[in-house]
């Protein structure tokens, strides 16, 4: 039997928020410093997990869902980004307007911890389990985008 629509919302809010928590762990323990397009990729994890998670909750599974595959969308191009910064040296998103703007918005004054920038991105090349924390991205919000696309497309349940 094929899980329901709600279910599959809240194994993608949970994996998200389960994300959110590693990148964490990432920069509070292992001491990773969180560059521009990794907050961005944050911001975008979040916003699948609270609109899977209002959706779910709410049953307005249709507009949630939407959302969340925006998100999605959005985090996939900030992890492409992210990926051809590290293939290609020399290609910088250090400290420039993009990390200042970002270091300005309200959830970042507020909490720091979760949405300051303050590394480089092409310096995210340490590797979990054989790949890049970037790579590690850009695999989940392809799952995460494919499973959304799916609760869409598929019959009510």
């Amino acid at each position: 039997m094929l899980p329901t629509s709600r279910q599959i919302l809240f194994a993608v809010s949970s994996i998200s928020f389960a994300l959110i928590a590693f990148a964490l762990y990432l920069q509070h323990i292992l001491e990773m410093r969180p560059c521009p397009l990794c907050v961005i990729q944050r911001y975008m994890f979040l916003g699948i997990g609270v609109c899977t998670l209002v959706s779910a909750i709410s049953g307005k599974v249709r507009e949630g869902t939407i959302l969340a595959l925006l998100a999605g969308l959005g985090g996939l191009y900030a992890v492409g980004k992210h990926l051809y910064v590290i293939a290609n040296p020399g290609f910088s998103c250090g400290i420039d307007p993009m990390e200042t703007f970002l270091n300005k918005i309200p959830t970042a004054e507020y909490l720091p911890w979760l949405f300051r920038a303050d590394g480089l991105c092409e310096g995210a090349t340490d590797v979990v389990l054989g790949l890049a924390i970037p790579q590690w991205s850009a695999i989940w919000f392809v799952v995460l985008t494919v499973l959304l696309a799916w609760v869409l497309v598929r019959r009510k349940a």
